[in-house]
C-alpha cells in the first residue's frame, strides 16, 4: 500500500512542482511529513540538508532519500526500501519528462503567442514565492536559529553573491564555521 501512495504522492509533486526542487519542498513536507507521517520533521530537515550537499537536483535527491526512509519506517526490509527509492525518483521525474517533451514539441509554434508569454510571466513570481516558502519552511523548531546561524548565513550570502565563491567551497567553509562556532 505504501508503494502506491508514494507513487501517487510523488507523481503529484512532479506535476505541480513548478520552480524546481526548492519549490517542491513545501509540497513534499505537506504530504510526506504532515499528511502521511512517513517521516518526522527532523528526518525531513536532515534529508533536505543531505540532498542539498549531494550532487544533483534537490527534488530528485530528496525523493530518493524519502522513498527509502519512508519504506524503512514502514517496517519493510532494506531491498524494498531501495525499491521505494527507485519508485519515488521515477515518479518525481516522469511528469517533468513528459511535460518537457510536450513543451519542446509545441513551444516553437507558440513561442510568440501572447497567452503563452503571459502564462510564463505569471509563473516567474509564483516560482520565487514557492522558493521563499521553502526557505521559511526550513525555519522551524527543529532548526535552532541563533546569532551564530545568522553569522554563517550572512557570511555565506556575501561570499557567494559579492565574491562569487563556488558553492562547493561555500559548503565546506560553512561546515568548518559550524564546527568552530558550535563545538
Amino acid at each position: 500500500m505504501i508503494f502506491l501512495q508514494l507513487l501517487l504522492v510523488y507523481l503529484k509533486i512532479g506535476i505541480f512542482g513548478f520552480g524546481g526542487g526548492y519549490a517542491m519542498l513545501t509540497l513534499i513536507q505537506s504530504d510526506v511529513v504532515e499528511k502521511y507521517k512517513w517521516i518526522s520533521l527532523q528526518e525531513f530537515t536532515d534529508i533536505v540538508a543531505i540532498s542539498q550537499m549531494t550532487p544533483g537536483p534537490i527534488g530528485i535527491n530528496s525523493a530518493t532519500y524519502i522513498g527509502y526512509t519512508a519504506v524503512m519506517n514502514a517496517g519493510c526490509p532494506q531491498y524494498l526500501a531501495v525499491l521505494g527509492s527507485c519508485l519515488t525518483t521515477f515518479a518525481v521525474c516522469f511528469p517533468s519528462f513528459v511535460l518537457v517533451l510536450l513543451i519542446s514539441f509545441y513551444y516553437s509554434r507558440f513561442r510568440n503567442n501572447k497567452y503563452v508569454e503571459a502564462a510564463f510571466m505569471g509563473l516567474r513570481p509564483a516560482t520565487v514565492g514557492l522558493i521563499a516558502a521553502a526557505a521559511l519552511l526550513l525555519m522551524n523548531s527543529e532548526n535552532f536559529i541563533d546569532y551564530k546561524s545568522f553569522l554563517i548565513f550572512g557570511a555565506a550570502f556575501i561570499l557567494t553573491w559579492k565574491f562569487k565563491v563556488h558553492p562547493i567551497l561555500m559548503i565546506f567553509i560553512a561546515g568548518v564555521a559550524g564546527l568552530v562556532l558550535y563545538w
